[in-house]
């Protein structure tokens, strides 16, 4: 793994949920989600409803944005990461797994899993110098 990718999921495990943006011709949506970061496939695991606004416009386009930040009053600690990818259905056994390993309480609700396999990850770190960005990209996906 790239030290500059290695820097960015050391910060993804540090949380649990990232806020969601999705679009229509329309209307923009965001919302939050519990999240698993899998290492390996370079994806974020969550877990949805169908009836909601956000899977209404992934079914018509499922490529989607979002962040994870750390939340500070300090300028010196800020830290925050913007994500894009594509979310689909999630099919893997062990992925779902790793889910419900982590929140065990959401198998009483038997949700649907998916994840959101990633192809831009944007870490902005102060901690590193002001302003400082880490930037990977994967074009494949």
């Amino acid at each position: 793994m790239s030290k500059r990718l290695s820097k960015i999921v050391s910060f993804v495990q540090e949380h649990h949920v990232l806020s969601l943006a999705t679009k229509s011709v329309e209307e923009l949506s965001v919302c939050s989600l519990f999240y698993v970061y899998d290492e390996d496939s370079r994806c974020f695991i969550v877990a949805s409803s169908e009836d909601t606004l956000h899977m209404k416009h992934i079914r018509k386009d499922p490529n989607v944005a979002g962040n994870i930040l750390l939340e500070t009053e300090s300028i010196g600690r800020i830290q925050g990461l913007q994500f894009r990818g594509k979310f689909v259905i999630l099919q893997e056994e062990k992925l779902k797994i790793l889910y419900f390993k982590k929140f065990p309480y959401a198998l009483a609700l038997n949700p649907l899993l998916y994840k959101i396999e990633v192809n831009f990850l944007k870490l902005t770190d102060n901690r590193l110098g002001f302003g400082k960005k880490i930037i990977w990209t994967d074009s494949s996906l």
